[in-house]
């Protein structure tokens, strides 16, 4: 692509952004792409593929029959769509911070983000395990992973940064704080877990509304959906699943030590580039 049709195409998206278009099919590049040098530029971080739409929603909480177990259907319905308009403002307000350290710090921390809704088959089989009544009430006080975000950093000190970040911004209230990175799960499990309240503005007033936030270096990424397969979703033999979750245990921890000797090596990368620049 010539200078003239980067030019052109960066027109076209301020045009766009004065017409209050939030997406064209022509279009589908971030501003901060087009600010990028061309051989930077990468495609969209978020992830909003396996979001549900509300109909998707509504027909399958119909098939539980939750539209006779909670008195005011209704109430359920909008309580997603809630968690869903939440779960936006958290991943837009993170695409925002990578943008920024793209163009404060020549440095994205951000490796990818997912946005996911719990289905309702997810809904019901938590309330039960956690013994739970069924009522929008409870639901509310206690399910705060209806709609939540899966952050991915490239290293491991960008998931304390990323979590200073967010929860540093005024309308950001951070709820909850679990840190599985400085204790693991006994079964090798690192994450970093937050819930943060957000307010989304709809037509019918302002709602402070909860989001999970799990905020994972690429290795821990990689660990956890393997772990996941080897626990859930395999017909593998039950000894040979405990063996491969026992290597898993020491793998974790080995990958946690790969991963602090990469982070070391990035670092200094960035800090030996900063050097330069300056001497120019």
């Amino acid at each position: 692509m010539s200078d003239g049709d980067w030019r052109q195409h960066a027109l076209v998206l301020v045009f766009l952004s004065m017409q209050n278009s939030v997406f064209c099919p022509m279009y589908p590049l971030r501003l901060s792409s087009i600010l990028r040098k061309k051989s930077e530029v990468s495609a969209m971080i978020l992830e909003r593929n396996n979001f549900f739409s509300l109909k998707q929603i509504e027909t399958e909480a119909r098939q539980f029959g939750l539209q006779d177990q909670f008195a005011d259907f209704s109430r359920l319905l909008h309580l997603y769509e809630l968690r869903q308009a939440g779960a936006n403002e958290i991943g837009t307000k993170l695409e925002n911070l990578d943008d920024d350290y793209a163009m404060t710090y020549d440095y994205n921390p951000i490796h990818h983000i997912e946005e996911r809704t719990k289905s309702i088959h997810s809904l019901v089989e938590k309330m039960r395990r956690k013994d739970y009544e069924f009522s929008i009430e409870n639901v509310e006080d206690h399910i705060f992973d209806i709609a939540g975000i899966r952050v991915v950093t490239n290293y491991i000190d960008d998931v304390y940064e990323i979590e200073r970040s967010l929860v540093s911004q005024t309308d950001v209230t951070l709820v909850e704080r679990k840190d599985y990175i400085a204790q693991p799960k006994p079964s090798g499990y690192r994450s970093l877990h937050i819930v943060v309240s957000v307010p989304v503005f709809q037509a019918r007033g302002t709602y402070q509304v909860p989001v999970e936030v799990q905020i994972r270096s690429v290795g821990m990424d990689m660990w956890a959906s393997l772990e996941h397969r080897l626990r859930y979703k395999t017909d593998m033999d039950p000894a040979e699943v405990e063996k491969h979750a026992q290597a898993l245990v020491a793998d974790a921890e080995e990958l946690n030590q790969i991963e602090l000797r990469m982070q070391g090596i990035s670092k200094q990368l960035r800090e030996t580039k900063g050097k330069n620049r300056s001497v120019r």
